[in-house]
């Protein structure tokens, strides 16, 4: 189903499909010098076949080693000619490449961005050599006991789902998988129907769909050669994700001097309706200085340093949590808190006080964000990819204040019920 513009933003946000099933999002700020561009892949570490484990991450270190007609160094001055930044993300559901330039730099970064996409050779010493780097990430993220305490709980909550796997991969997945496995990979998932561009910020709206379509063209993303499939969003590939009927517990064993605590358990999908209310529940819960865990374990016992509520959702799945850092002689006292402080908002509520404070600060945050081309580029990105819907400011801003105290209590009961999963990384 195709994305529709609200007629409230029709004059800046426009959406062209090109013959080979290409979308491209731009929204015009004219306020701002800057344009942010974004090739996003609906492909994400979930899809990765056994024995390709880490793939997706990969390539987006090969993405930029070069390309039939641009080398690594190519790539890299292009951007530093300009002043500019640009860099990828992976997710578990998708993969996105972005640049931020001056407005007039906007038609190099679309041509460079597009180039990569379709047109990567993967040479074989650049990917034993980024192999290496990978190792080394990998090795850097594991002297972080904050990630080691995510991944965990992602393996927590999902289980043997590949919504529990590490998006990078582990490093035995590395060490094993084969250029061919990866090349595989680049030329099942990254085709036109996968293929979203969006752009924001300062450019010429007209260029920009001219520049993206020349510059598949010669990647060989052409209708002709490359198909005209159905346009796909975020679908996922591997099984439904059922929540779990029991919760784990487990304990990683790190020479740190602080114990990592996160609880928590199943949370909800990108577009349930009641996401809205579930910001609010993290919010009060954990969402700033004012918030429950800030105040109870922080402020008035002195227990951690860093306390938050954190929740993460994807198209049929989603998870949710709260988090301390503490001494390890303190673990089972924040445990026993971030239970407490759970179990007491899902019995008793939250004031009328609360609502709109944590109300006000989801408005504020909201509204601060989308004044950042960056961020209105994600945003179009993922009303495309994931939610098949871009509602207005107001729209936000109204579903944000529609929000009840009954509809945060009774959310929070109905996660407060869930199977729980702990873990705890420290000494």
């Amino acid at each position: 189903m195709r994305l529709v513009i609200p007629a409230e933003e029709a004059d800046s946000v426009k959406l062209t499909v090109l013959p080979s099933g290409v979308r491209i999002l731009t929204k015009s700020q004219p306020e701002v010098r800057s344009a942010t561009i974004g090739f996003w892949v609906a492909v994400g570490s979930r899809d990765e076949a056994p024995g390709g484990y880490g793939s997706t991450h990969f390539l987006e270190h090969l993405l930029f080693k070069g390309t039939k007609t641009r080398s690594a160094w190519d790539i890299a001055a292009a951007f530093d000619a300009v002043g500019g930044e640009f860099n990828a993300s992976t997710s578990k559901e998708s993969t996105c490449y972005y640049a931020r330039v001056l407005g007039a730099d906007a038609p190099m970064a679309i041509a460079t961005l597009a180039d990569m996409v379709t047109s990567s050779v993967l040479d074989p010493l650049d990917f034993e050599n980024e192999r290496a780097v990978i190792l080394e990430e990998l090795a850097m993220n594991q002297d972080d006991p904050v990630d080691v305490a995510h991944e965990a709980f992602a393996g927590a909550v999902y289980g043997s789902h590949p919504l529990g796997r590490p998006i990078a991969g582990r490093s035995a997945d590395i060490k094993a998988v084969e250029r061919d496995q990866v090349w595989d990979h680049y030329q099942r998932f990254y085709t036109p129907s996968r293929l979203i561009v969006t752009v924001t910020g300062a450019f010429a709206a007209g260029a920009v769909v001219e520049g993206v379509a020349e510059a598949l063209d010669l990647g060989g993303w052409s209708a002709a050669s490359r198909g005209t499939e159905p346009a796909k969003g975020r679908r996922p590939t591997s099984p439904a994700v059922a929540l779990p009927v029991q919760g784990t517990a487990q304990a990683v064993g790190k020479p740190t001097e602080q114990a990592q605590v996160l609880i928590g358990c199943a949370g909800l999908t990108a577009t349930d309706q009641r996401r809205h209310a579930l910001s609010v529940v993290a919010t009060v819960l954990g969402g700033g200085m004012s918030s429950r865990l800030f105040q109870e374990v922080r402020e008035k016992r002195g227990l951690a340093y860093s306390t938050y509520c954190f929740a993460s959702s994807h198209s049929d799945a989603g998870s949710f949590g709260l988090y301390a850092g503490c001494s390890p002689a303190a673990s089972s006292e924040v445990e026993r808190l971030l239970d407490a402080e759970f179990e007491r908002l899902a019995a008793d509520g939250i004031s009328a006080e609360e609502l709109a404070r944590a109300q006000g600060q989801l408005r504020g945050s909201t509204l601060l964000s989308l004044e950042d081309p960056y961020s209105a580029m994600n945003r179009l990105g993922r009303a495309e990819l994931l939610m098949g819907e871009l509602p207005t400011v107001d729209q936000m801003v109204a579903r944000i204040n529609a929000v009840t105290r009954e509809d945060v209590q009774e959310l929070a009961a109905d996660l407060a019920g869930r199977a729980r999963s702990r873990v705890v990384v420290g000494p």
